[in-house]
């Protein structure tokens, strides 16, 4: 897959609103998002991983076989941050996703499968639905579950998510979910 790292926005100066589709990727600080994120693209390197929660500052725009932009956001909710550089971080999330000024055709939530929703979670799925952008809901580490537990979370989150959005169990670590997301994206692979 040709991907290419474009570039790092911090503000609405470096906005990229150009024809091609933007999917955007958010989700609690260590859900997995870089991770889904390079399991998509097939690459192990391409956006940034680590073990350190909160690593993504910025918006970052990867440009996928010069068609797509996967648009990486910060994550959210990391408590080992000050609360003054969470809000700076929520506020760049929120600018990005209401602003009106990035044209985003879907939005990929990605939850951890073994913690479920938490409030920041909720509370991004209420930003989304009001602003009525259409997004995908990825439970992510799936592979850390049984098979009870899997069905039970999938309930779980069927329950709360309903109509809203589509449902992608998947697992970055296993390879997992791949072709769900990108069908659920409306991308052909």
């Amino acid at each position: 897959m040709q991907v290419e790292f474009i570039r790092g926005v911090v503000g609405s100066h470096n906005v990229i609103a150009d024809e091609k589709r933007q999917f955007a990727f958010v989700g609690r600080s260590n859900v997995g998002k870089s991770s889904v994120i390079n399991m998509l693209l097939e690459k192990n390197d391409m956006v940034r991983t680590s073990s350190t929660p909160g690593k993504t500052q910025q918006i970052n725009y990867f440009l996928v076989e010069d068609d797509y932009y996967f648009v990486d956001l910060p994550g959210y909710g990391y408590a080992k941050v000050g609360q003054k550089y969470r809000e700076k971080l929520r506020r760049l999330i929120l600018w990005y996703l209401i602003s009106g000024e990035a044209p985003v055709t879907k939005v990929v939530l990605i939850i951890d499968a073994k913690a479920g929703l938490r409030e920041f979670d909720l509370e991004m799925i209420g930003v989304l639905t009001e602003q009525e952008h259409p997004f995908v809901v990825v439970a992510n580490k799936m592979d850390k579950l049984n098979q009870k537990d899997r069905h039970h979370m999938k309930n779980h989150l069927d329950q709360i998510i309903g109509d809203r959005a589509e449902l992608v169990m998947a697992s970055a670590a296993k390879k997992r979910g791949r072709n769900e997301i990108f069908r659920a994206l409306g991308i052909e692979v």
